[in-house]
């Protein structure tokens, strides 16, 4: 039967998919690169050869021209089993390539998509800085014209894909900057490749909380040296490059956090099924049937909610930040506060690795700070809620 989840056979098969490769080849290795803070670079690949990596790039530049809702099946399937090898997926399939894909010209696409699409190329995008995250049109990363040339300096941090490794740089950014001059919310994205002159990596980003299977670092630019056609648009334009993706970034988190929270209800559930105490199982006792019951229903409100969403989203133009800040805001607290339960039901169990709770638990706690803090969301809901007299 056609489901809000599902309204087609298509993503029924696209979800089996999806499924299937997460269960056979991204949860067994989940662990490990977790707790060795390294990037499965030979596995992220293979999401290329199932065509997830240009999942909503054209198919004349190598993608599978997919939309928001089967951006959402992918993103919550892999999280459910990794959730920091999702993110790496997020930054390259959304952050990067669908962002070219929508605001690049011919030509760059033509010449980074193919790559991108098929995993030989591992790209990021970069905005945020040491000193402007949340405040992101304080970015002090400048850009000025030198002949056929653009000269960029500055840093940038908390890249996801900034490294493949603690001394290797990705592969291709997008990287937002402003020309020398310019006004505050007038920002250029340019296309920044590893190896150009003056351009390198800062640090890998050790010790991290969650998400420890991706990687995360700083980049920085002194007096990098970026060839005029890599100009992405028009000076001073990207903005609105930036809001636009800025909305399929927070469905997909959205849909991240889904993942995390479905993985953990399944997980509680059989437990309190299989475990006894005091003679009964543990689904018997008013205190876990609460945390059980009340994180299916708050997994399901999200979920219809983002899949609602990704349903009327378009990729082409912006003007849905109220909804896309708003299953961002609700999911990620609900995914994080469903993974806190899965450790209270589980007690000792669920404070130890082989659960899998507790990495679920770290990893979700970036879904309120990464893409948009939560505080961020309701500072714009709000402004957005304030122009309406009237919901529908």
């Amino acid at each position: 039967m056609p489901s809000l989840f599902e309204p087609s056979d298509e993503h029924r098969q696209l979800r089996d998919m999806v499924r299937s490769f997460a269960e056979s080849k991204v949860e067994p290795q989940a662990a490990e690169h977790d707790r060795n803070e390294t990037f499965n670079v030979d596995l992220f690949r293979q999401l290329g050869e199932l065509g997830l990596l240009g999942i909503t790039v054209d198919e004349e530049y190598g993608g599978t021209g997919m939309g928001p809702l089967e951006t959402c099946i992918a993103h919550e399937e892999l999280s459910a089993v990794d959730p920091g090898f999702t993110l790496a997926f997020l930054a390259h399939a959304l952050l990067c390539a669908n962002n070219l894909n929508q605001n690049g010209s011919h030509e760059q696409k033509q010449k980074y998509l193919p790559g991108l699409c098929d995993g030989s190329l591992i790209g990021g995008m970069c905005m945020s800085e040491p000193g402007a995250g949340t405040d992101v049109l304080g970015m002090r990363t400048t850009a000025r014209r030198d002949g056929d040339h653009y000269v960029l300096d500055g840093a940038k941090m908390w890249i996801t894909n900034g490294a493949i490794s603690d001394t290797e740089l990705g592969d291709v950014f997008l990287v937002y900057a402003r020309m020398q001059g310019a006004g505050r919310n007038e920002l250029t994205m340019f296309i920044v490749e590893k190896g150009f002159e003056g351009f390198q990596l800062g640090q890998k980003i050790h010790d991290k909380l969650g998400m420890r299977a991706s990687t995360t670092a700083e980049l920085v630019f002194d007096g990098c040296r970026v060839p005029a056609e890599n100009l992405v648009g028009e000076e001073g334009t990207a903005m609105m490059h930036m809001m636009r993706n800025l909305e399929i970034e927070r469905l997909g988190l959205a849909a991240m956090s889904l993942g995390i929270a479905r993985r953990c209800v399944e997980i509680m559930n059989e437990y309190a099924k299989d475990r006894k105490s005091f003679g009964e199982p543990l689904n018997r006792y008013g205190q876990i049937q609460r945390h059980i019951a009340e994180s299916y229903a708050e997994w399901m409100a999200g979920r219809a909610y983002t899949y609602e969403y990704a349903s009327r989203m378009s990729l082409d133009e912006p003007g849905t930040r109220l909804d896309s800040d708003g299953v961002k805001l609700f999911c990620s607290t609900m995914g994080k506060n469903v993974a806190d339960r899965a450790i209270q039901v589980l007690g000792g169990y669920g404070y130890v690795g082989e659960y899998r709770v507790e990495r679920l638990w770290r990893d979700a706690k970036l879904l309120e700070i990464g893409g948009g803090t939560i505080e961020a969301h309701q500072k714009n809901m709000t402004r957005d809620l304030s122009r309406m007299t009237k919901l529908r």
